[in-house]
């Protein structure tokens, strides 16, 4: 076997056995196959697809590149994963609220890909934390704290970690069977007993129609529940921001106003309907609702905040970091708010629009090696079907050069449209599915 002739089958719309893809992917985890080669596959595979053998096929090569980790513990392993969207900050509200209902929860988490966020990044805001934990003391978190939400190890689907790096930088993201094998080669390697994946559908999500967010859920959950690892998808909208803030540090802010009871709305409800599904597909509780209304109880009685302070300690951050949480987050130089400029009800968000503005302020990256700045974004966003006068704040920039934020404001007044009738507000739970 060789690179060219796979990438050349895959060109001509032809499936690569099962072996062939074994092969790449093990090129990918060893360097035999070079950046030009990987970039070419992923190409290919976006624009002609593999089908449901084929992918399925491609998410066990790419998690057998790696280590499959084992658990001794006296509860339910189970996880969570999103598959991008703007403002959505619920890995970090939902494991410490799942382990505090009896779980445990090693999260393996990503970076921010594309026009959406990472949960990695965001925890990074925090100063001291480490994410790139080795597995044995990652071990040790999840067993005294309950839950930790790190990277994949260079022992976790190595194949994946350098594919997922090229697809950011190539515009070979929306695919499903690369995402399907993304998430799942690294997903499926921490040997869960039960996964619940939040499908995100709409403007800030990178599936923009039902059918897409559909055909993605279904190839998710058959893959891994063929895999042997009990997993439903929740399709939930993303036609704007889940959070009314994007950006590393103040998104880690609108979390801990949920975890210490400062915030409801969304990201709560959100997080109590995956919840629910997790610990009743866990069996730990006899419900879906029963096990989201333990995860709010969790949220509100300021117990998941504890369980996320030690989490957060144990991985290198500040011992205080709940009592203080505000005065630990970095802050930007420039600070400007956008007013609106006619009077309306807003009518659309382009969350994607305002995705790429939280990219270009610093707080993604457009090329690998990009820096990270975690105190750029966008704050107290507005929300569909908000009435807004003139002069009604519509958001706020939060940037490191003034010539940034005057790009920043051009980005959301035309990512928000105003109108002069209210518009419909999209459930925020459509489906599950699996």
């Amino acid at each position: 076997m060789d690179a060219r002739s796979i990438i050349t089958k895959l060109r001509q719309r032809e499936i690569p056995t099962a072996n062939e893809l074994h092969w790449f992917a093990q090129g990918l985890a060893d360097n035999s196959v070079s950046d030009a080669q990987a970039s070419a596959f992923a190409m290919a595979i976006c624009m002609g697809g593999l089908g449901a053998e084929g992918r399925a096929n491609l998410t066990l090569a790419m998690r057998d590149t790696g280590e499959i980790l084992k658990w001794d513990l006296d509860g339910p392993v189970i996880d969570k994963h999103s598959t991008g969207g703007v403002g959505d900050c619920v890995s970090l509200v939902l494991a410490p609220a799942l382990a505090e209902c009896g779980a445990y929860v090693p999260m393996i988490s990503g970076r921010g890909l594309g026009h959406t966020g990472g949960t990695l990044d965001k925890l990074e805001a925090i100063p001291g934390v480490l994410t790139n934990i080795a597995q044995d003391r990652l071990s040790e978190i999840v067993a005294q704290t309950g839950c930790a939400i790190v990277g994949a190890t260079a022992d976790i689907a190595p194949a994946d970690r350098r594919l997922y790096a090229i697809r950011d930088v190539t515009a070979t993201v929306e695919s499903l069977d690369l995402i399907t094998a993304s998430i799942l080669s690294k997903k499926l390697a921490a040997s869960p007993d039960a996964l619940v994946l939040d499908v995100k559908i709409g403007s800030g999500a990178f599936m923009k129609t039902m059918d897409e967010a559909r055909a993605l859920a279904t190839a998710l959950t058959d893959t891994a529940n063929a895999a042997g690892c009990k997993t439903t998808a929740v399709i939930s909208d993303m036609n704007q921001p889940l959070a009314p803030a994007l950006g590393n540090a103040l998104e880690v802010a609108e979390v801990m106003k949920v975890l210490t009871g400062e915030a409801t709305g969304p990201l709560v409800q959100l997080s109590a309907a995956l919840g629910g599904v997790l610990l009743a597909d866990a069996g730990l509780v006899a419900s879906v609702q029963t096990g989201a209304d333990q995860i709010v109880a969790a949220l509100r009685s300021g117990r998941a905040a504890d369980r996320f302070g030690r989490m957060i300690a144990a991985m290198g951050g500040p011992l205080g970091f709940v009592d203080d949480w505000a005065r630990f987050l970095p802050e930007p130089d420039v600070i400007r708010e956008v007013q609106a400029v006619t009077s309306g009800y807003i009518t659309e968000i382009d969350g994607e629009e305002l995705g790429l503005s939280v990219v270009a302020l610093g707080g993604g990256r457009q090329v690998e090696s990009d820096v990270i700045d975690p105190a750029v974004g966008l704050s107290g966003l507005a929300r569909l079907g908000d009435k807004v006068e003139k002069g009604t704040v519509l958001g706020v920039i939060h940037a490191g050069r003034e010539d940034a934020a005057r790009a920043a404001e051009m980005a959301m007044r035309k990512a928000i449209t105003i109108g002069p009738v209210p518009c419909s507000v999209p459930d925020l739970i459509h489906e599950r599915v699996g």
